[in-house]
Protein backbone atom coordinates (compact mmCIF):
# COMPACT_ATOMS: atom_id res chain seq x y z
CA UNK A 1 0.00 0.00 0.00
CA UNK A 2 1.36 3.40 -1.00
CA UNK A 3 1.04 6.24 1.47
CA UNK A 4 1.38 9.98 1.00
CA UNK A 5 3.17 11.90 3.76
CA UNK A 6 1.28 15.10 4.52
CA UNK A 7 3.12 17.77 6.56
CA UNK A 8 1.20 20.38 8.57
CA UNK A 9 2.51 23.27 10.66
CA UNK A 10 0.40 25.04 13.28
CA UNK A 11 0.75 27.11 16.42
CA UNK A 12 -1.10 24.64 18.66
CA UNK A 13 -1.84 20.95 18.11
CA UNK A 14 -4.61 19.41 20.22
CA UNK A 15 -4.73 15.61 20.13
CA UNK A 16 -8.28 14.51 20.90
CA UNK A 17 -11.48 16.36 20.06
CA UNK A 18 -13.45 15.52 23.19
CA UNK A 19 -14.65 17.76 26.00
CA UNK A 20 -11.31 19.18 27.15
CA UNK A 21 -9.81 19.42 23.66
CA UNK A 22 -12.75 21.34 22.21
CA UNK A 23 -12.86 23.82 25.08
CA UNK A 24 -9.12 24.39 24.98
CA UNK A 25 -9.34 25.16 21.26
CA UNK A 26 -12.32 27.47 21.77
CA UNK A 27 -10.54 29.42 24.49
CA UNK A 28 -7.43 29.90 22.36
CA UNK A 29 -9.49 30.86 19.31
CA UNK A 30 -11.65 33.39 21.15
CA UNK A 31 -8.67 35.17 22.69
CA UNK A 32 -6.10 35.12 19.89
CA UNK A 33 -5.51 34.63 16.19
CA UNK A 34 -3.32 31.58 16.76
CA UNK A 35 -3.84 28.65 14.41
CA UNK A 36 -5.10 25.48 16.12
CA UNK A 37 -5.29 21.95 14.71
CA UNK A 38 -7.46 19.35 16.45
CA UNK A 39 -7.02 15.70 15.50
CA UNK A 40 -9.73 13.16 16.26
CA UNK A 41 -9.65 9.49 15.35
CA UNK A 42 -13.45 9.56 15.02
CA UNK A 43 -15.57 12.57 14.05
CA UNK A 44 -15.59 15.48 16.44
CA UNK A 45 -19.39 15.74 16.37
CA UNK A 46 -19.88 12.45 18.22
CA UNK A 47 -16.53 11.50 19.72
CA UNK A 48 -15.22 11.10 23.23
CA UNK A 49 -17.03 10.36 26.48
CA UNK A 50 -19.87 12.77 25.70
CA UNK A 51 -20.71 11.12 22.39
CA UNK A 52 -24.02 9.74 23.66
CA UNK A 53 -24.82 12.69 25.90
CA UNK A 54 -25.03 13.23 29.64
CA UNK A 55 -27.88 14.22 31.97
CA UNK A 56 -26.03 16.15 34.68
CA UNK A 57 -22.95 18.24 35.36
CA UNK A 58 -21.51 16.44 38.37
CA UNK A 59 -18.82 18.98 39.27
CA UNK A 60 -20.47 22.23 40.26
CA UNK A 61 -20.33 24.57 43.25
CA UNK A 62 -23.92 24.43 44.49
CA UNK A 63 -25.71 26.40 47.18
CA UNK A 64 -23.81 26.40 50.44
CA UNK A 65 -20.67 25.03 48.73
CA UNK A 66 -17.38 26.79 47.96
CA UNK A 67 -14.27 25.89 45.96
CA UNK A 68 -12.62 25.14 49.31
CA UNK A 69 -15.41 22.76 50.35
CA UNK A 70 -15.18 21.08 46.94
CA UNK A 71 -11.50 20.35 47.58
CA UNK A 72 -12.40 19.00 51.02
CA UNK A 73 -15.00 16.69 49.45
CA UNK A 74 -12.62 15.33 46.81
CA UNK A 75 -9.85 14.85 49.38
CA UNK A 76 -12.17 12.94 51.71
CA UNK A 77 -13.64 10.76 48.99
CA UNK A 78 -10.15 9.96 47.67
CA UNK A 79 -8.54 9.12 51.03
CA UNK A 80 -6.31 12.18 51.04
CA UNK A 81 -4.05 11.39 48.07
CA UNK A 82 -4.94 14.09 45.54
CA UNK A 83 -3.23 17.10 44.04
CA UNK A 84 -5.12 19.70 46.03
CA UNK A 85 -3.65 22.53 43.95
CA UNK A 86 -5.08 21.05 40.75
CA UNK A 87 -8.48 20.30 42.26
CA UNK A 88 -8.71 23.83 43.67
CA UNK A 89 -7.86 25.48 40.35
CA UNK A 90 -10.62 23.42 38.74
CA UNK A 91 -13.14 24.21 41.49
CA UNK A 92 -12.63 27.95 41.00
CA UNK A 93 -13.78 27.66 37.37
CA UNK A 94 -16.60 25.10 37.54
CA UNK A 95 -19.56 27.45 37.59
CA UNK A 96 -18.14 29.76 34.95
CA UNK A 97 -17.60 26.94 32.44
CA UNK A 98 -21.07 25.56 33.21
CA UNK A 99 -22.51 28.94 32.29
CA UNK A 100 -20.42 28.92 29.10
CA UNK A 101 -21.94 25.57 28.17
CA UNK A 102 -25.39 27.11 28.54
CA UNK A 103 -24.33 29.98 26.26
CA UNK A 104 -23.32 27.39 23.67
CA UNK A 105 -26.85 26.00 23.73
CA UNK A 106 -26.77 23.20 26.32
CA UNK A 107 -30.10 23.28 28.24
CA UNK A 108 -29.44 23.49 31.98
CA UNK A 109 -32.66 22.92 33.89
CA UNK A 110 -33.96 25.84 35.94
CA UNK A 111 -36.54 26.17 38.71
CA UNK A 112 -39.33 28.75 38.94
CA UNK A 113 -36.83 31.31 40.21
CA UNK A 114 -34.58 30.85 37.20
CA UNK A 115 -31.87 29.08 39.19
CA UNK A 116 -30.19 25.84 38.14
CA UNK A 117 -31.92 22.69 39.40
CA UNK A 118 -29.47 20.85 41.63
CA UNK A 119 -29.30 17.06 41.75
CA UNK A 120 -27.00 17.25 44.75
CA UNK A 121 -24.69 19.77 46.43
CA UNK A 122 -22.20 19.50 43.55
CA UNK A 123 -24.42 18.57 40.60
CA UNK A 124 -26.94 20.28 38.31
CA UNK A 125 -29.40 18.71 35.89
CA UNK A 126 -29.09 19.23 32.14
CA UNK A 127 -30.67 17.96 28.94
CA UNK A 128 -27.36 16.93 27.47
CA UNK A 129 -28.06 14.61 24.56
CA UNK A 130 -26.57 17.18 22.16
CA UNK A 131 -23.76 18.46 24.37
CA UNK A 132 -21.03 17.12 22.08
CA UNK A 133 -22.56 18.30 18.79
CA UNK A 134 -22.95 21.76 20.32
CA UNK A 135 -19.29 21.83 21.40
CA UNK A 136 -18.25 20.60 17.94
CA UNK A 137 -20.39 23.20 16.21
CA UNK A 138 -18.75 25.98 18.22
CA UNK A 139 -15.30 24.68 17.27
CA UNK A 140 -16.08 24.23 13.59
CA UNK A 141 -17.41 27.79 13.45
CA UNK A 142 -13.95 29.22 14.21
CA UNK A 143 -11.84 30.14 11.19
CA UNK A 144 -8.53 29.63 12.98
CA UNK A 145 -9.36 26.06 14.11
CA UNK A 146 -8.76 23.23 11.65
CA UNK A 147 -10.24 19.83 12.58
CA UNK A 148 -8.70 16.65 11.16
CA UNK A 149 -11.36 13.98 11.65
CA UNK A 150 -10.55 10.28 11.29
CA UNK A 151 -6.83 10.79 11.95
CA UNK A 152 -5.26 8.48 14.54
CA UNK A 153 -2.18 9.92 16.24
CA UNK A 154 0.40 7.24 17.02
CA UNK A 155 3.25 9.07 18.77
CA UNK A 156 4.72 12.42 19.63
CA UNK A 157 7.49 13.88 17.53
CA UNK A 158 10.33 14.61 19.94
CA UNK A 159 13.52 16.58 19.22
CA UNK A 160 16.21 16.95 21.89
CA UNK A 161 13.76 16.05 24.63
CA UNK A 162 11.13 18.58 23.46
CA UNK A 163 7.75 17.64 21.94
CA UNK A 164 7.56 19.35 18.54
CA UNK A 165 4.37 17.73 17.26
CA UNK A 166 2.92 14.31 16.51
CA UNK A 167 2.61 11.68 13.81
CA UNK A 168 -0.36 9.56 12.81
CA UNK A 169 -2.36 8.16 9.92
CA UNK A 170 -5.70 8.75 8.26
CA UNK A 171 -8.46 6.18 8.63
CA UNK A 172 -10.09 7.26 5.37
CA UNK A 173 -7.23 7.40 2.87
CA UNK A 174 -3.59 6.39 2.61
CA UNK A 175 -1.94 9.34 4.31
CA UNK A 176 0.64 9.70 7.04
CA UNK A 177 0.33 13.00 8.91
CA UNK A 178 3.36 14.69 10.42
CA UNK A 179 2.11 17.70 12.35
CA UNK A 180 4.51 20.27 13.81
CA UNK A 181 3.42 22.73 16.49
CA UNK A 182 4.86 25.23 18.93
CA UNK A 183 2.69 23.73 21.68
CA UNK A 184 1.02 20.31 21.83
CA UNK A 185 -1.94 19.43 24.04
CA UNK A 186 -2.88 15.83 24.85
CA UNK A 187 -6.64 15.44 25.41
CA UNK A 188 -7.16 11.84 24.37
CA UNK A 189 -9.04 10.55 27.43
CA UNK A 190 -8.41 7.48 29.58
CA UNK A 191 -8.17 3.75 28.92
CA UNK A 192 -10.96 1.20 28.52
CA UNK A 193 -10.65 -2.40 27.40
CA UNK A 194 -7.64 -3.37 29.54
CA UNK A 195 -9.63 -5.92 31.53
CA UNK A 196 -12.09 -8.63 30.56
CA UNK A 197 -15.47 -6.88 30.43
CA UNK A 198 -18.42 -7.98 32.51
CA UNK A 199 -20.53 -8.07 29.35
CA UNK A 200 -18.64 -10.62 27.21
CA UNK A 201 -18.84 -11.80 23.57
CA UNK A 202 -20.84 -9.59 21.18
CA UNK A 203 -21.74 -7.19 24.02
CA UNK A 204 -18.13 -6.67 25.15
CA UNK A 205 -18.17 -3.00 24.19
CA UNK A 206 -21.22 -2.26 26.36
CA UNK A 207 -19.13 -0.77 29.11
CA UNK A 208 -19.00 2.23 31.44
CA UNK A 209 -16.23 4.16 29.71
CA UNK A 210 -16.00 4.96 26.02
CA UNK A 211 -14.67 1.76 24.37
CA UNK A 212 -12.83 3.91 21.84
CA UNK A 213 -10.64 5.50 24.54
CA UNK A 214 -7.79 3.02 24.61
CA UNK A 215 -5.10 4.88 26.51
CA UNK A 216 -3.29 6.31 23.48
CA UNK A 217 -2.37 9.56 25.23
CA UNK A 218 -1.02 7.73 28.27
CA UNK A 219 1.00 5.34 26.10
CA UNK A 220 2.49 8.09 23.96
CA UNK A 221 3.57 9.92 27.08
CA UNK A 222 5.02 6.78 28.64
CA UNK A 223 7.08 6.02 25.54
CA UNK A 224 8.30 9.63 25.36
CA UNK A 225 9.49 9.50 28.99
CA UNK A 226 6.82 11.69 30.62
CA UNK A 227 6.27 11.28 34.35
CA UNK A 228 2.97 9.55 35.19
CA UNK A 229 1.02 9.43 38.45
CA UNK A 230 -1.48 7.33 40.42
CA UNK A 231 -2.24 4.62 37.85
CA UNK A 232 -2.91 2.33 40.81
CA UNK A 233 -6.06 4.33 41.59
CA UNK A 234 -8.18 2.50 39.05
CA UNK A 235 -11.81 3.46 38.57
CA UNK A 236 -14.56 0.85 38.81
CA UNK A 237 -18.09 2.09 38.32
CA UNK A 238 -21.14 0.85 40.20
CA UNK A 239 -23.76 0.54 37.47
CA UNK A 240 -27.16 -0.86 36.58
CA UNK A 241 -26.65 -4.51 35.72
CA UNK A 242 -26.20 -5.42 32.04
CA UNK A 243 -27.08 -2.00 30.63
CA UNK A 244 -24.13 -0.39 32.49
CA UNK A 245 -26.30 2.70 32.95
CA UNK A 246 -25.31 5.18 35.70
CA UNK A 247 -26.63 4.58 39.19
CA UNK A 248 -26.20 8.18 40.33
CA UNK A 249 -29.17 9.15 38.16
CA UNK A 250 -31.30 7.10 40.55
CA UNK A 251 -29.45 7.40 43.87
CA UNK A 252 -29.12 11.19 43.62
CA UNK A 253 -32.17 11.86 41.46
CA UNK A 254 -34.66 10.30 43.87
CA UNK A 255 -32.40 9.94 46.92
CA UNK A 256 -32.65 6.15 47.19
CA UNK A 257 -30.52 3.58 49.03
CA UNK A 258 -28.74 0.31 48.22
CA UNK A 259 -30.30 -2.92 49.51
CA UNK A 260 -29.36 -6.60 49.30
CA UNK A 261 -31.61 -9.51 48.35
CA UNK A 262 -33.03 -9.52 51.89
CA UNK A 263 -34.07 -5.90 51.57
CA UNK A 264 -31.39 -4.74 54.04
CA UNK A 265 -29.49 -1.49 53.63
CA UNK A 266 -25.86 -2.59 53.67
CA UNK A 267 -23.37 0.15 52.75
CA UNK A 268 -23.14 1.49 56.32
CA UNK A 269 -21.88 -1.89 57.55
CA UNK A 270 -18.61 -1.31 55.71
CA UNK A 271 -17.86 2.36 56.33
CA UNK A 272 -18.63 5.84 55.12
CA UNK A 273 -20.57 5.87 51.81
CA UNK A 274 -17.73 7.14 49.64
CA UNK A 275 -17.82 6.43 45.92
CA UNK A 276 -15.62 3.36 46.14
CA UNK A 277 -17.21 2.11 49.38
CA UNK A 278 -20.63 1.79 47.75
CA UNK A 279 -18.97 -0.50 45.21
CA UNK A 280 -16.92 -2.41 47.80
CA UNK A 281 -19.99 -3.02 49.98
CA UNK A 282 -21.85 -4.44 46.98
CA UNK A 283 -18.97 -6.78 46.12
CA UNK A 284 -18.76 -7.98 49.74
CA UNK A 285 -22.51 -8.61 49.98
CA UNK A 286 -22.40 -10.75 46.84
CA UNK A 287 -19.40 -12.71 48.13
CA UNK A 288 -21.29 -13.36 51.39
CA UNK A 289 -24.25 -14.74 49.47
CA UNK A 290 -26.50 -11.78 50.24
CA UNK A 291 -26.87 -10.71 46.62
CA UNK A 292 -28.03 -9.68 44.20
CA UNK A 293 -27.93 -6.05 45.27
CA UNK A 294 -30.26 -3.28 44.19
CA UNK A 295 -31.11 0.37 44.27
CA UNK A 296 -34.37 0.51 46.20
CA UNK A 297 -36.85 2.06 43.77
CA UNK A 298 -39.96 -0.06 44.23
CA UNK A 299 -42.80 2.18 45.32
CA UNK A 300 -41.57 5.46 43.86
CA UNK A 301 -44.20 7.68 42.27
CA UNK A 302 -45.18 7.52 38.60
CA UNK A 303 -43.85 11.04 38.20
CA UNK A 304 -40.46 9.98 39.58
CA UNK A 305 -40.43 6.94 37.28
CA UNK A 306 -41.16 9.06 34.22
CA UNK A 307 -38.37 11.47 35.20
CA UNK A 308 -35.91 8.59 35.47
CA UNK A 309 -36.91 7.22 32.08
CA UNK A 310 -36.45 10.64 30.47
CA UNK A 311 -33.10 11.09 32.22
CA UNK A 312 -31.80 7.77 30.89
CA UNK A 313 -33.00 8.54 27.38
CA UNK A 314 -30.61 11.52 27.56
CA UNK A 315 -27.50 9.43 28.13
CA UNK A 316 -28.13 5.68 28.57
CA UNK A 317 -31.21 4.70 26.54
CA UNK A 318 -30.50 0.98 27.01
CA UNK A 319 -31.83 1.22 30.58
CA UNK A 320 -35.09 2.85 29.48
CA UNK A 321 -35.46 0.29 26.68
CA UNK A 322 -34.89 -2.55 29.16
CA UNK A 323 -37.82 -1.35 31.27
CA UNK A 324 -40.02 -1.06 28.19
CA UNK A 325 -38.98 -4.51 26.95
CA UNK A 326 -39.82 -6.06 30.33
CA UNK A 327 -43.09 -4.13 30.53
CA UNK A 328 -41.94 -2.88 33.89
CA UNK A 329 -40.19 0.06 35.49
CA UNK A 330 -38.38 1.22 38.63
CA UNK A 331 -41.68 1.84 40.40
CA UNK A 332 -42.52 -1.86 40.11
CA UNK A 333 -39.14 -3.43 40.80
CA UNK A 334 -35.79 -2.48 42.30
CA UNK A 335 -32.87 -1.87 39.94
CA UNK A 336 -30.12 -4.49 40.15
CA UNK A 337 -26.57 -3.12 40.38
CA UNK A 338 -23.03 -4.45 39.87
CA UNK A 339 -19.47 -3.26 39.41
CA UNK A 340 -17.80 -2.90 36.04
CA UNK A 341 -14.32 -3.97 35.02
CA UNK A 342 -11.53 -1.52 36.05
CA UNK A 343 -10.57 1.49 33.95
CA UNK A 344 -7.67 3.95 34.03
CA UNK A 345 -9.02 7.48 33.92
CA UNK A 346 -8.00 10.86 35.34
CA UNK A 347 -11.46 12.40 35.50
CA UNK A 348 -13.18 10.10 37.97
CA UNK A 349 -10.00 8.73 39.57
CA UNK A 350 -6.54 10.36 39.48
CA UNK A 351 -4.50 8.42 36.90
CA UNK A 352 -2.54 10.27 34.25
CA UNK A 353 0.26 12.64 33.41
CA UNK A 354 2.04 14.38 36.28
CA UNK A 355 1.35 18.04 35.51
CA UNK A 356 2.01 21.44 37.04
CA UNK A 357 -0.64 24.08 37.74
CA UNK A 358 -0.72 25.14 34.09
CA UNK A 359 -1.22 21.48 33.06
CA UNK A 360 2.25 21.25 31.56
CA UNK A 361 3.72 17.75 31.61
CA UNK A 362 7.33 16.97 32.47
CA UNK A 363 8.20 17.07 28.75
CA UNK A 364 8.72 20.57 27.41
CA UNK A 365 5.93 22.04 25.20
CA UNK A 366 3.49 19.22 26.04
CA UNK A 367 0.28 19.80 28.03
CA UNK A 368 -2.22 17.24 29.33
CA UNK A 369 -5.87 18.00 30.11
CA UNK A 370 -9.09 16.19 30.95
CA UNK A 371 -9.17 12.47 31.61
CA UNK A 372 -5.55 12.05 30.54
CA UNK A 373 -4.25 14.46 33.21
CA UNK A 374 -3.59 12.94 36.63
CA UNK A 375 -3.86 14.05 40.23
CA UNK A 376 -7.36 15.57 40.24
CA UNK A 377 -10.22 13.06 40.52
CA UNK A 378 -13.91 13.95 40.24
CA UNK A 379 -13.38 16.61 37.59
CA UNK A 380 -16.11 15.18 35.33
CA UNK A 381 -17.36 17.27 32.37
CA UNK A 382 -16.96 20.75 33.82
CA UNK A 383 -13.58 19.91 35.32
CA UNK A 384 -12.34 18.84 31.90
CA UNK A 385 -13.60 22.11 30.46
CA UNK A 386 -11.80 23.99 33.22
CA UNK A 387 -8.52 22.22 32.49
CA UNK A 388 -8.89 23.02 28.81
CA UNK A 389 -9.22 26.68 29.73
CA UNK A 390 -6.27 26.57 32.15
CA UNK A 391 -3.95 25.05 29.53
CA UNK A 392 -5.18 27.50 26.90
CA UNK A 393 -4.39 30.51 29.08
CA UNK A 394 -0.89 29.18 29.76
CA UNK A 395 -0.31 28.62 26.05
CA UNK A 396 -1.43 32.17 25.24
CA UNK A 397 1.08 33.52 27.78
CA UNK A 398 4.06 31.42 26.68
CA UNK A 399 3.70 30.61 22.99
CA UNK A 400 5.67 33.67 21.89
CA UNK A 401 8.71 31.84 23.25
CA UNK A 402 8.11 28.86 20.98
CA UNK A 403 8.94 28.15 17.37
CA UNK A 404 8.41 25.34 14.85
CA UNK A 405 11.06 22.62 14.92
CA UNK A 406 10.99 19.85 12.32
CA UNK A 407 12.49 16.37 12.25
CA UNK A 408 14.88 15.36 9.48
CA UNK A 409 13.58 13.32 6.56
CA UNK A 410 15.41 10.26 7.89
CA UNK A 411 13.77 10.68 11.29
CA UNK A 412 10.25 11.06 9.91
CA UNK A 413 10.85 8.21 7.46
CA UNK A 414 11.63 5.97 10.43
CA UNK A 415 8.35 7.00 12.08
CA UNK A 416 6.46 6.12 8.89
CA UNK A 417 8.10 2.71 8.72
CA UNK A 418 7.11 2.05 12.33
CA UNK A 419 3.49 2.64 11.33
CA UNK A 420 3.42 0.85 7.98
CA UNK A 421 5.43 -2.30 8.70
CA UNK A 422 2.27 -4.03 9.90
CA UNK A 423 1.05 -4.18 6.30
CA UNK A 424 4.13 -6.14 5.21
CA UNK A 425 4.23 -8.66 8.10
CA UNK A 426 3.75 -12.33 7.30
CA UNK A 427 0.41 -13.89 8.29
CA UNK A 428 0.67 -14.19 12.09
CA UNK A 429 -0.09 -17.05 14.46
CA UNK A 430 -2.66 -14.96 16.31
CA UNK A 431 -5.46 -12.62 15.28
CA UNK A 432 -5.87 -9.11 16.59
CA UNK A 433 -8.93 -10.19 18.61
CA UNK A 434 -7.04 -13.13 20.12
CA UNK A 435 -4.27 -10.85 21.39
CA UNK A 436 -6.86 -8.46 22.81
CA UNK A 437 -8.65 -11.35 24.53
CA UNK A 438 -5.38 -12.67 25.96
CA UNK A 439 -4.51 -9.24 27.39
CA UNK A 440 -7.93 -8.90 29.02
CA UNK A 441 -7.76 -12.42 30.46
CA UNK A 442 -4.31 -11.78 31.96
CA UNK A 443 -5.38 -8.51 33.54
CA UNK A 444 -8.64 -9.95 34.84
CA UNK A 445 -7.09 -13.00 36.50
CA UNK A 446 -3.72 -11.63 37.65
CA UNK A 447 -4.19 -7.86 38.08
CA UNK A 448 -7.42 -7.64 40.03
CA UNK A 449 -10.26 -7.93 37.53
CA UNK A 450 -13.95 -8.45 38.16
CA UNK A 451 -13.71 -12.25 38.32
CA UNK A 452 -11.22 -11.91 41.21
CA UNK A 453 -13.46 -9.45 43.13
CA UNK A 454 -10.82 -6.84 42.13
CA UNK A 455 -8.18 -8.37 44.48
CA UNK A 456 -4.56 -8.91 43.42
CA UNK A 457 -1.24 -9.73 45.11
CA UNK A 458 2.43 -9.53 44.23
CA UNK A 459 2.67 -13.11 42.99
CA UNK A 460 -0.19 -12.56 40.57
CA UNK A 461 1.17 -9.20 39.43
CA UNK A 462 4.52 -10.84 38.59
CA UNK A 463 2.70 -13.27 36.30
CA UNK A 464 0.70 -10.41 34.74
CA UNK A 465 3.89 -8.43 34.05
CA UNK A 466 5.51 -11.42 32.34
CA UNK A 467 2.47 -12.14 30.18
CA UNK A 468 2.08 -8.50 29.12
CA UNK A 469 5.74 -8.46 28.01
CA UNK A 470 5.08 -11.57 25.93
CA UNK A 471 2.07 -9.92 24.31
CA UNK A 472 4.10 -6.80 23.52
CA UNK A 473 6.41 -9.05 21.50
CA UNK A 474 3.56 -10.92 19.82
CA UNK A 475 1.72 -7.74 18.83
CA UNK A 476 4.66 -6.56 16.71
CA UNK A 477 4.10 -9.56 14.42
CA UNK A 478 0.42 -8.81 13.78
CA UNK A 479 -0.62 -8.08 10.22
CA UNK A 480 -2.96 -5.33 9.04
CA UNK A 481 -5.09 -5.83 5.93
CA UNK A 482 -6.85 -2.47 6.20
CA UNK A 483 -6.60 0.92 7.85
CA UNK A 484 -9.17 -0.17 10.43
CA UNK A 485 -7.04 -3.21 11.34
CA UNK A 486 -3.99 -0.96 11.58
CA UNK A 487 -5.93 1.19 14.07
CA UNK A 488 -6.89 -1.90 16.09
CA UNK A 489 -3.25 -2.99 16.30
CA UNK A 490 -2.11 0.40 17.62
CA UNK A 491 -4.97 0.43 20.13
CA UNK A 492 -3.74 -2.90 21.52
CA UNK A 493 -0.15 -1.65 21.64
CA UNK A 494 -1.25 1.43 23.59
CA UNK A 495 -3.33 -0.59 26.04
CA UNK A 496 -0.45 -3.00 26.62
CA UNK A 497 1.82 -0.07 27.54
CA UNK A 498 -0.84 1.20 29.94
CA UNK A 499 -1.09 -2.30 31.45
CA UNK A 500 2.68 -2.39 31.90
CA UNK A 501 2.69 0.87 33.87
CA UNK A 502 -0.46 -0.03 35.82
CA UNK A 503 1.00 -3.33 37.04
CA UNK A 504 4.08 -1.57 38.40
CA UNK A 505 1.95 1.03 40.18
CA UNK A 506 -0.27 -1.64 41.73
CA UNK A 507 2.84 -3.45 42.92
CA UNK A 508 4.43 -0.28 44.33
CA UNK A 509 1.65 0.84 46.69
CA UNK A 510 2.03 -1.55 49.62
CA UNK A 511 -1.29 -0.91 51.32
CA UNK A 512 -4.98 -0.86 50.37
CA UNK A 513 -6.08 2.77 50.13
CA UNK A 514 -9.10 2.64 47.83
CA UNK A 515 -11.25 -0.48 48.30
CA UNK A 516 -11.77 -2.38 45.03
CA UNK A 517 -10.00 0.34 43.04
CA UNK A 518 -6.72 -0.79 44.59
CA UNK A 519 -7.33 -3.95 46.62
CA UNK A 520 -3.91 -5.40 47.54
CA UNK A 521 -4.27 -8.88 49.01
CA UNK A 522 -0.74 -8.77 50.45
CA UNK A 523 -1.40 -5.46 52.20
CA UNK A 524 -5.13 -5.33 53.04
CA UNK A 525 -4.99 -2.33 55.41
CA UNK A 526 -4.57 1.39 54.75
CA UNK A 527 -1.26 2.81 56.02
CA UNK A 528 -1.31 6.62 56.29
CA UNK A 529 2.00 6.79 58.12
CA UNK A 530 3.93 5.40 55.15
CA UNK A 531 1.72 5.98 52.13
CA UNK A 532 0.37 9.51 52.12
CA UNK A 533 2.35 9.94 48.92
CA UNK A 534 1.88 9.88 45.15
CA UNK A 535 3.12 6.83 43.29
CA UNK A 536 4.75 8.18 40.12
CA UNK A 537 6.74 6.55 37.35
CA UNK A 538 8.94 7.18 34.32
CA UNK A 539 9.55 4.69 31.51
CA UNK A 540 13.23 4.41 30.69
CA UNK A 541 15.28 1.78 28.84
CA UNK A 542 12.28 -0.51 28.60
CA UNK A 543 11.55 -0.43 32.34
CA UNK A 544 8.95 1.37 34.44
CA UNK A 545 10.85 3.18 37.18
CA UNK A 546 8.78 4.01 40.27
CA UNK A 547 9.27 7.14 42.39
CA UNK A 548 7.32 8.50 45.36
CA UNK A 549 6.43 12.17 45.64
CA UNK A 550 5.23 14.26 48.58
CA UNK A 551 1.69 15.61 48.70
CA UNK A 552 0.96 19.07 47.24
CA UNK A 553 -1.35 21.36 49.20
CA UNK A 554 -4.22 23.51 47.99
CA UNK A 555 -2.30 26.79 48.02
CA UNK A 556 1.09 25.48 46.88
CA UNK A 557 2.40 26.56 43.47
CA UNK A 558 3.96 23.33 42.22
CA UNK A 559 6.41 23.58 39.33
CA UNK A 560 8.39 20.83 37.67
CA UNK A 561 12.04 20.98 38.81
CA UNK A 562 13.30 20.92 35.21
CA UNK A 563 11.03 23.78 34.10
Amino acid sequence: MRFEIKTIETDVLIIGGGTAGCFCALTISEQSDLNVVITDKAHIKRSGCLAAGVNALNAYIGKGETPESFVDYVRGDSEGVIREDLVYSIAQRLNKVAQRLEELGVPILKDQNGEYVQRGPRSVKINGENIKPLLAEAVLDKENINVLNHVNIVDYLVKDGVVVGAVGFSLKDNKIYEIYAKKTVCATGGAAGLYKPNNPAFSRHKMWYSPFNTGAGYAMGVRAGAEMTTFEMRFIALRCKDTIAPTGTISQGINTVQVNAKGEEYVGKYGEPTTYMRLYATVKENLKGNGPCFLKTRGITREQQNELIKAYLNMAPAQALKWVEMNSGPAEENVEIEGTEPYIVGGHAASGYWVDGDRRTTIQNLYAIGDVAGGSPKKYVTGCLAEGEIAAMSILETIKEGHIVRLSRDEISGKSKDILHFFSNEPPLYTIEEVEGAMQKVMDEYAGGISMAYIYNNAKLAIAAKRIEELLTIVEALKAESLHELLSIFEIIDRLFVCKVLIKHLEARQETRWRCYQENGDYPQKDDDRWMKYVNSVYKDGEVQIMLRELVGRDEAYEHPSQ
